[in-house]
C-alpha cells in the first residue's frame, strides 16, 4: 500500500510535533533534576539523571531535523525508520535512566542498552538517508 504525499506530510508533521513535545519534556526534566532533585539524589544518581536529560534533548533536536527532512524527501522510507528509532531510543534510554536515578531500582538499567541500540540504529538510518540523498543529487556527469 502506497502512502500519498499528504499522508507522508502528515506523518512528518506528527514527528515534528512529537519532537517539540519531547524537547519540552527534556528541558522540563533537566530543570527539575537541576533544581528539585539535586539535593535528594546521590551524586551518582544526579549524573545518571543528567545523562538522561542530555541524551533526551539531543535526540529530540535530531528527531525534529529528521521530521523536516521527511517533508523534503518524502520517498525515503529510511527517514521514517530513523525517526521511529530515535523516538524509541529516547523513551527506552532516557526513560530508563530517569527511572533508575529517581527510584534507585537497578534492574531498570538493563533497559538502557536497548534504548542505546535504538539510538544507534536511528543514526545509522540517518547516515543511510544522507548517502541516498547525496547519490540522488549527483547527475550523470558526476557533478552536483
Amino acid at each position: 500500500m502506497r502512502t500519498t504525499e499528504s499522508e507522508q506530510a502528515c506523518v512528518s508533521m506528527n514527528y515534528l510535533m512529537i519532537s517539540a513535545i519531547s524537547g519540552f519534556l527534556a528541558v522540563s526534566m533537566g530543570a527539575f533534576g537541576a533544581h528539585a532533585l539535586k539535593t535528594l539524589l546521590t551524586p551518582e544518581y544526579v549524573a545518571v539523571y543528567q545523562t538522561a536529560a542530555h541524551y533526551h534533548l539531543t535526540h529530540s533536536i535530531v528527531l525534529a531535523l529528521v521530521a523536516v527532512l521527511m517533508t523534503r524527501y518524502q520517498t525515503l522510507k529510511i527517514l521514517k525508520a530513523a525517526a521511529c528509532s530515535f523516538l524509541v531510543g529516547i523513551i527506552l534510554f532516557s526513560g530508563s535512566l530517569y527511572t533508575l536515578a529517581v527510584t534507585g531500582v537497578k534492574p531498570v538499567g538493563a533497559i538502557t542498552p536497548i534504548g542505546g541500540v535504538a539510538l544507534l540504529i536511528g543514526w545509522g538510518c540517518l547516515a543511510a538517508a544522507g548517502l541516498r540523498i547525496s547519490k540522488s543529487s549527483v547527475d550523470v556527469g558526476g557533478e552536483k
